[in-house]
């Protein structure tokens, strides 16, 4: 796809993610290492919507105009050449959730901690499906000497019922629906795979594999040694999944073609979001610098649920 023209829409924040593309111009996006849910200007100007403490990590409006975001519950961290970079579980860390923040008064709600009896460890990010429930990865938490072993959940956003549908999966970071919504996304960041899981319905995973009964297939990808962090869906399908150590983003097809890959300036490139005029403006978070960018994206991205979705 050649060299990007990127424009710079904010610096100085403190490791952002999950940034969502409203109507009005201004980019949400988290702090994770600000414990907070942060609104960009059109001007580049950085307002704090809510203040969730611990790691807010992906975001995503839901069917009630409300931000869920998923909270990983907080990071060590440590900075190399005026960069920061997490690490371990916090100090403090009392456990992942999902929480609901109203983006009018700020006030933040915590919508789930486990499912049935399973604690969350560190959710990380969300999409939204057409019927009004979402998944979310559970990326888990690292010691020392230990690492979780996590999943995918499946949740609504009424705060009336949560079950873990997939188990297990190295690290699952990214998340997102096919345009038809007929399969689910998942990148791990350690393997730099992504599986695609056919569903019957909402919140219903099909098939089976010859491991474990999740139907999950790999999406062939490229070569090398990178990790994969978050990722948004492109309306021709195309998976664009924000890649760290090589820096950039990667696209898949999980329907055939090549692999591509856009270059970014910071190793820790972490997620990608679509808005502007016919969502055909890519934004993009570069975490260990702290900018929040924008560039011209080929492809429009796909509609979202409850937030630029026409029909």
């Amino acid at each position: 796809m050649g060299e990007p023209e990127i424009t710079v829409m904010a610096t100085g924040l403190k490791f952002p993610e999950g940034p969502i593309a409203m109507a009005d111009g201004s980019v949400l996006v988290v702090e994770i290492a600000r414990g907070t849910l942060s609104r960009v200007t059109p001007a580049g100007a950085v307002e704090i919507v809510a203040e969730t403490g611990g790691g807010p990590n992906g975001a995503a409006i839901g069917p009630d105009g409300q931000c869920y975001v998923c909270n990983n519950g907080g990071f060590a961290w440590t900075e190399r050449r005026g960069r920061i970079y997490p690490g371990d579980l916090a100090d403090d860390y009392r456990g992942g959730r999902i929480e609901r923040v109203d983006l009018g008064t700020g006030a933040v709600e915590v919508l789930y901690e486990e499912a049935d009896g399973i604690a969350l460890r560190g959710p990380n990010d969300i999409v939204f499906d057409a019927s009004g429930g979402f998944w979310f990865t559970d990326h888990g938490k690292t010691g020392p000497r230990q690492r979780d072993r996590t999943g995918v959940f499946y949740a609504k956003a009424d705060g009336s019922h949560i079950e873990e549908a997939i188990f297990p999966m190295e690290a699952p970071n990214g998340i997102g629906l096919s345009p038809a919504e007929d399969e689910l996304y998942v990148a791990e960041t350690p393997t730099g795979r992504l599986w695609a899981f056919p569903l019957s319905a909402p919140g219903k995973l099909v098939g089976e594999r010859a491991d474990r009964p999740d139907g999950g297939r790999l999406v062939p990808g490229r070569q090398g040694y990178f990790l994969f962090d978050s990722l948004a869906v492109d309306s021709q399908g195309g998976v664009c999944i924000a890649t760290i150590i090589d820096g950039g983003i990667t696209i898949l097809r999980p329907d055939g073609g090549e692999p591509d890959f856009v270059p970014m300036p910071d190793r820790l490139t972490t997620n990608i979001c679509f808005g502007g005029v016919d969502l055909k403006t890519a934004y993009v978070t570069l975490s260990s610098t702290g900018q929040l960018v924008s560039l011209p994206w080929p492809t429009a991205g796909l509609p979202l649920n409850f937030l630029n979705k026409t029909e």
